[in-house]
């Protein structure tokens, strides 16, 4: 940082600041300051030459004025300047550079601003101070920008009500308070003099504290492209999963729903503090529900429920939500009781006796994905059936139904045997069938009908023999998922005795498949909400003129769905760079047992992944480009709409079929598919299910349970790592073209020497690459005869092969993502 000295002149300058206006009472009041607060004509100042440090970004305020907001709270929270300025931010990483480069086309952002409107906490007012000089002009200056400056206001008064709210009057004070957690917030919005209006986030209380993004749209949607988040360097030895206020390890929930749409919810929430100082936690919670009380304690507080702000960091948590306030600072270890009452319309009527209930986690209050215990009980009318997260247990009355309507005849309670990160519960008309995978029973819920916008099925129109310009019209069958209920229950129980027997027993007591509007299916511990899609039958699929492989997807789901109850329910991710991981391996363990069934099935899915990924956009850019699969939901961009599910699930789902692969050949001399069972593959993932169960998962942690599995055949540079898959391809986004060059095949008297080269094209230069060589002998199957490293453009190789061998080819059985050759 640049030092000047202030001098005598800007000492009493800063001294007529103006004093701090009466501190507000009310949390309410404090957030209607904060979210409306314009600026202070009387704190205008011209500045130059000044330069704010944030961890891992800078700014520069070369010459401009510079306004400052008004007190709110007695603190200062917000500046609007104009004039020169540069902002610069250097990413860490090779995935970030790419990230940035994608939406600016530079690998380092080096950017001049006209204008900038700042909010923060902290001292950045005080850092500012020795730069800032009288301004002639000061309210003319504060009334041009006043307008806009309100109008941004609000996109960071939440997160600023967190710091503010610690010093609002205290009204219970038989604790003391202990002092409150480091909190540092900056965001600065930016006009840029390329790049337009974009934003710069500094948040100590986020796993990853800064990041750069813009609001964008494309094709009538909006998007907040994020073109960077990451960890400062001086930060990193003490980086972990953000800060965390509070934790909650108990849900009970007691419900009235009352179809189509209206659904009203007590909700008591059993909490631990984790940190001293918190006045104010926010709840997630729909914006479509209405918040009537919270209780802490058995004690009324105040409450504010509002809906995330496009743009705003808080918008990122993907929920709208509600701001409790404590009556007294939070004390780590402390055990609180709240109690949510609230009602609205939540769910959604799609036909045929589909409701849809919206989002994961959004239907009651919570904190994001944290085991908890859940006692779910709702009431509802005859004629419905309920189905939801744990297993059925007596009903209790002592609460009585939180309304006394007559018309809610039924009831039913639901509690989980185990924790679990999130609860679900659906509601339909359904036919019931039921299988059974050992001592599990496996229950499908399907109603007679789909959803109104499910597509028709085609007429079929054939002409009448011997009555010319006559023509028969056969309308098919309506689309009923009831009368497949059944085969749904026997797929599902078929795969959840195949992933026990694979990766340890069922970690629930039942399994609940309920059809679900829509073309997506979501799964839940022990309960699957099941894509209208899955419930249809194979002639159905072919009515429906659905093209090969994407009817096969549509069969695959309920497997998909039934694999997350252990990628992603029984084990969680450890940060949304992680979550590919489970949608990824469900999707392959799905795949898995098709392989088993129908080879060429799986092999032309696995085709159709690696032809989407080189699909290329409007733009010219194949989707591959979009990026790295950990990125996460940062893939969906305005760039590449289609982003995150053709990298998470596609590009995933190929790296676990690389990582299988290369582990069973090389400890199985080329035998790639055994018993699913003894698979050395499987093997790895079943004790990584028996030590983190529970738990979240890292991507470096899953690959560190492959490396220890790791046979010398595939140690690159003679090291028991995958560091070089993690960095060229889990980190990496190249889809290569791969060639064989110079081969000379050299027989002895009981074998044959091959070399030759391999050529690595349209990657990275330090990319690499293991593939598996055959050798193609008469009358037989290509022989394995052994894995070459390509490392860059070009590697040299020399392999013993059978001595009859005619030719060596690559890679024949499409094991390594790679351009078709």
């Amino acid at each position: 940082m640049r030092v000047v000295r202030a001098g005598a002149a800007a000492g009493l300058l800063w001294a007529a600041l103006p004093l701090c206006a009466q501190a507000p009472t009310t949390a309410a009041a404090l957030y209607e300051q904060l979210r409306s607060v314009g600026l202070d004509a009387t704190a205008v100042y011209h500045i130059r030459d000044a330069d704010l440090d944030i961890p891992g970004a800078h700014v520069s305020f070369t010459d401009g004025q510079i306004a400052f907001t008004q007190a709110v709270g007695g603190q200062v929270t917000g500046a609007f300047f104009a004039g020169e300025g540069e902002v610069l931010v250097v990413p860490p990483n090779r995935a970030e550079r790419a990230s940035l480069g994608l939406f600016t086309g530079a690998a380092v952002l080096e950017e001049k601003f006209f204008s900038a409107y700042l909010r923060f906490n902290g001292n950045t007012r005080e850092q500012l101070k020795p730069f800032l000089r009288s301004s002639g002009n000061g309210s003319d200056f504060a009334a041009r920008w006043n307008e806009m400056a309100k109008n941004l206001a609000e996109g960071d008064a939440l997160r600023l009500l967190l710091t503010a709210s610690r010093d609002l009057p205290v009204q219970d004070s038989s604790k003391p308070s202990l002092g409150a957690v480091s909190d540092h917030f900056l965001h600065a919005r930016m006009q840029g003099a390329k790049l337009g209006v974009f934003d710069l986030f500094y948040d100590s209380w986020l796993p990853e504290p800064v990041s750069v993004g813009k609001l964008s749209e494309a094709g009538g949607a909006s998007y907040y492209d994020q073109w960077l988040s990451f960890v400062p360097r001086r930060q990193e030895a003490v980086a972990d999963a953000g800060f965390e206020a509070a934790r909650i390890s108990k849900v009970r929930i007691r419900a009235e729903v009352a179809p189509p749409r209206e659904f009203r919810s007590n909700t008591e929430l059993t909490l631990q503090a984790a940190a001293n100082g918190e006045r104010c936690l926010l709840f997630e919670l729909s914006r479509a529900l209405r918040v009537e009380q919270v209780e802490v304690n058995g004690k009324p507080v105040e409450f504010l429920h509002n809906p995330s702000l496009e743009g705003s960091q808080l918008a990122r948590r993907g929920n709208d939500l509600v701001a409790v306030i404590f009556p007294r600072p939070l004390i780590a270890g402390e055990t609180l009781n709240l109690r949510f009452v609230y009602h609205g319309e939540v769910l959604s009527e799609a036909g045929s006796g589909l409701l849809w209930v919206g989002a994961r986690g959004t239907w009651y209050p919570n904190l994001g994905f944290v085991d908890a215990d859940f006692d779910l009980q709702f009431h509802y009318p005859e004629g419905w059936t309920l189905v939801a997260t744990g297993i059925p247990a007596p009903a209790e009355r002592e609460m009585g139904i939180v309304t006394q309507d007559p018309a809610m005849t039924q009831v039913a309670r639901w509690v989980t045997e185990r924790k679990i990160p999130v609860a679900g519960f659906n509601l339909g008309k359904y036919a019931k069938a039921s299988a059974r995978a050992g001592d599990v029973l496996v229950e499908s819920y399907a109603a007679s009908g789909v959803e109104r916008s499910f597509p028709r099925m085609p007429m079929q129109v054939t002409p009448v023999p011997g009555e010319p310009g006559t023509a028969a019209v056969q309308f098919p069958p309506a689309v009923s998922p009831a009368r497949n209920a059944q085969a749904v229950a026997d797929q599902a129980a078929e795969a959840l005795a195949a992933y026990a027997r694979q990766f340890g027993p069922y970690p629930y007591g039942t399994l609940s498949l309920t059809q679900m509007p829509g073309s997506l299916s979501q799964g839940w511990p022990g309960l699957v909400f099941l894509s209208s899609y899955a419930f249809l039958t194979p002639e159905e699929r072919v009515q429906l003129r659905l093209e090969p492989v994407s009817a096969t997807m549509s069969a695959q789901v309920a497997a998909h769905e039934v694999a997350h109850q252990w990628w992603g329910d029984l084990m969680g991710w450890h940060s949304y760079r992680d979550q590919w991981l489970f949608e990824a391996l469900a999707n392959y363990c799905s795949l898995l047992l098709l392989e088993r069934r129908d080879p060429a099935a799986f092999r032309m899915v696995m085709e159709r992944y690696r032809d989407d990924l080189l699909r290329k956009s409007k733009d010219g850019a194949p989707l591959s480009e979009a990026g790295p699969v950990t990125l996460g939901l940062r893939l969906s961009s305005s760039r590449f709409p289609e982003g995150y599910i053709a990298i998470s699930y596609g590009r995933g789902t190929w790296l676990f079929h690389m990582l299988r692969t290369m582990i069973n050949e090389a400890a199985t001399g080329g035998d790639a598919r055994q018993a699913a069972e003894e698979e050395p593959f499987v093997r790895v993932l079943r004790s990584l299910r028996q030590e983190m169960e529970g738990k979240s998962v890292t991507t470096a942690r899953l690959l560190h349970a492959f490396e220890e599995e790791l046979p010398p055949s595939l140690r690159y540079d003679g090291k028991q790592s995958l560091a070089w898959f993690l960095d060229g391809w889990v980190n990496g986004k190249a889809v290569p073209g791969l060639q064989l060059k110079g081969v000379r095949i050299v027989r002895g008297a009981n074998r044959a020497t091959v070399s030759g080269a391999l050529e690595q094209k349209d990657a990275p230069a330090d990319l690499v690459t293991s593939v598996p060589i055959y050798a193609i002998v008469p009358d037989q199957p290509p022989q394995w005869v052994g894995r070459v490293f390509v490392d860059g453009a070009e590697s040299s190789f020399r392999l013993t092969a059978p001595v009859n061998t005619r030719r060596i080819v690559l890679d024949p059985e499409g094991t390594v993502l790679a351009q078709p050759r």
